[in-house]
């Protein structure tokens, strides 16, 4: 799922998996961080989802 808000100029984007889907880590990849897995893991948060904000 994606979570977007608009702020000034920019978009932050939130983008959050549901507990244990996928099993391990999960992380966001593209041009803009080199395709580079360790740069954008997802992290848990409270609610047993993983998410990764993105501005």
């Amino acid at each position: 799922m994606l979570e977007r808000k608009q702020l000034k100029g920019r978009t932050q984007v939130t983008f959050v998996l549901p507990e244990h889907h996928p099993d391990g880590p999960v992380s966001v990849v593209g041009d803009f961080n080199r395709w580079n897995p360790a740069a954008h893991p997802l992290q848990p948060r409270g609610d047993g989802t993983n998410s990764h904000l993105h501005t």
